[in-house]
């Protein structure tokens, strides 16, 4: 019991040591970037955060990764949101909806897959659709959360859904600018040959987003989404007792 103790005392003052790492390393990169860009002063400390995590807290490569994201965000968002009449194809395809939290309090998505195809809005129309969806997530988080998971169903899966372009733009936005948001990634009903599609965008998921994703296995489904998310707050269509929301509409 009292080397219990003494752990648990030891863990508590390096959570402690590592918190005042975490704090003068937000001041140095604040510092950097307000001085590169003045608008930097409009972001929170958990927004630099995450970017300081997302680069092991290499403030110099951090703050890199920040300045390119305000760049972008200004260029590409520039209203500084997305509206619904830019991403009407997407939302015509009624494929992404978010519903209720998992244990940690993280917010929900579920993709199904197999409603998405290519377009005449092409990829730049689903790259504003992931920042659009992105935003109404972000929107739904409580106060302290800064991560959400996603339910990838790919039932009915086939190769008229196949969008490579698309995936690797997706994981670009994600890896690139939304760093530490993800918390995980449930691929569900996954048909074998979606291991073709998998195996060519494998190789451009960074470690950190590899250990965030999971195959569940078709038989243990609902026992395996239970572990992480409780009944109340799981959607129906997985033996929960929420009803799915498109996306547009929450």
């Amino acid at each position: 019991m009292e080397n219990h103790s003494k752990k648990t005392q030891v863990e508590d003052e390096e959570s402690l040591e590592s918190n005042e790492v975490e704090k003068t390393k937000i001041c140095l990169m604040r510092t950097f970037v307000e001085t590169q860009d003045p608008s930097s002063k409009e972001v929170d400390d958990l927004t630099l955060r995450r970017f300081l995590r997302a680069r092991d807290l290499d403030v110099e490569k951090a703050s890199a990764m920040f300045l390119k994201y305000i760049k972008w965000r200004r260029s590409f968002v520039p209203n500084g949101s997305i509206s619904a009449t830019e991403v009407c194809n997407e939302i015509k395809q009624n494929k992404m909806f978010l519903q209720g939290s998992d244990k940690k309090g993280r917010p929900i998505s579920v993709l199904f897959a197999a409603r998405h195809f290519q377009h005449k809005g092409g990829v730049e129309e689903f790259k504003r659709y992931i920042v659009y969806i992105f935003d109404k997530i972000f929107a739904r988080m409580p106060p302290g959360q800064e991560k959400f998971d996603v339910i990838a169903d790919l039932q009915g899966w086939g190769y008229a859904n196949c969008d490579i372009r698309a995936y690797l733009a997706a994981l670009s936005l994600v890896q690139d600018y939304y760093p530490e948001r993800l918390g995980k990634v449930f691929i569900v009903h996954a048909p074998y040959i979606f291991m073709t599609a998998w195996k060519i965008v494998y190789p451009f998921i960074d470690n950190k987003t590899k250990k965030k994703i999971v195959f569940v296995d078709k038989k243990s489904i609902k026992s395996s989404l239970l572990e992480e998310i409780d009944e109340s707050q799981l959607p129906e269509t997985y033996g929960g007792k929420l009803p799915l929301v498109p996306i547009h509409e929450s």
